[in-house]
Parts: structure tokens; C-alpha cells; sequence
């Protein structure tokens, strides 16, 4: 039985998901909680919870079900959590390397 492309870039998505997702909770997990306040995001708890909750979705939904909705928002909080807060994280943690 022949699957259209449709399933097999959702099906690359979803597996590239999961790691992504794991990532973002532990990075979250792992950080300083007062580095969250300094860098002017939303608490350590708040966004170990978003990305957790996160994680359990895309590892409970699947793309191809009717909860792709729930999946897709799941994906984009864990994504605004890896281009966004994961960034201001760093460079607060670090400081300027000049």
C-alpha cells in the first residue's frame, strides 16, 4: 500500500518533534530560575510546564488523527520556546562575549 507525500513529511515532522521537544523540556529543566526573570520571560515553572505539556502532546497525538490541532499547537510552543526564550537564556547565562 503506497502512502501520499502528505503522510511521509508529516511522518518526518512528528519524528523530528519528539527529540526537539525533549530538548526544550530538559533546557528548560535545567536553567537557573532567576535567569528567566533577568532575561524578561515568563517564570522557570511556567515554561517547564509549557514544555512538558508540550512534549506529552506530540508524544500522545499524532499528526495524521483528528487531534493535529493540539499536535501542531504543541509544536509551535515547544519551537517558540527553542527560537525565543532559549536564545535570551544563553546569552543572559553567559553574558556579552565582547
Amino acid at each position: 500500500m503506497a502512502f501520499p507525500l502528505d503522510y511521509w513529511v508529516l511522518f518526518a515532522i512528528w519524528c523530528a518533534a519528539m527529540p526537539v521537544g525533549a530538548y526544550a523540556f530538559l533546557h528548560a529543566l535545567l536553567q537557573r530560575a532567576d535567569a528567566y526573570t533577568a532575561a524578561d520571560r515568563m517564570t522557570k515553572t511556567a515554561w517547564s510546564l509549557i514544555t512538558g505539556g508540550g512534549l506529552a502532546a506530540l508524544l500522545l497525538f499524532r499528526p495524521q488523527s483528528s487531534t493535529f490541532i493540539l499536535w501542531m499547537a504543541a509544536l509551535v510552543a515547544v519551537l517558540v520556546y527553542i527560537v525565543d526564550v532559549r536564545p535570551k537564556l544563553n546569552e543572559v547565562q553567559r553574558g556579552n562575549r565582547w
